[in-house]
């Protein structure tokens, strides 16, 4: 089991744009398929983004698709999400998420539910001012 830790997290105006970065403190995540979900106060955790331990294979929430994009680097250890055009609602906590893929491929019906995931991070604070 990887251990994640987030960074990237911080301020930002409405209209700009933020990286966020999942890396392995413990582990590797070249075969895991990563997720990004977030959790506003109050609300439940909802999905974001997922990428296949490849990158070929990603699949992103309705509401952030063309604003965000997941990436990943393998040879750093590291996923990335970044974010562009953000709104007042994308105020939220961001987690990333883990889990060992039986292939490279991102399947909705799997990987948009957090129950897939063994491993998380402890999240980063996402602010977006008006």
């Amino acid at each position: 089991q990887v251990q994640l830790v987030e960074s990237g997290g911080g301020l930002v105006e409405v209209g700009g744009s933020l990286t966020l970065s999942c890396g392995a403190s413990r582990g590797t995540l070249s075969r895991q398929i990563v997720a990004w979900f977030r959790r506003a106060p109050g609300k439940e955790r909802e999905f974001v983004a997922a990428i296949s331990p490849s990158g070929g294979s990603t699949y992103y929430r309705g509401s952030v698709k063309g604003r965000f994009t997941i990436s990943r680097e393998n040879s750093n250890n590291t996923v990335f999400l970044r974010m562009d055009s953000l709104k007042p609602e994308d105020t939220v906590n961001f987690y990333c998420a883990a889990q060992l893929a039986s292939r490279d491929y991102v399947d909705p019906r799997i990987h948009a539910d957090a129950r897939t995931f063994r491993s998380w991070g402890q999240g980063t604070q996402v602010t977006v001012s008006s």
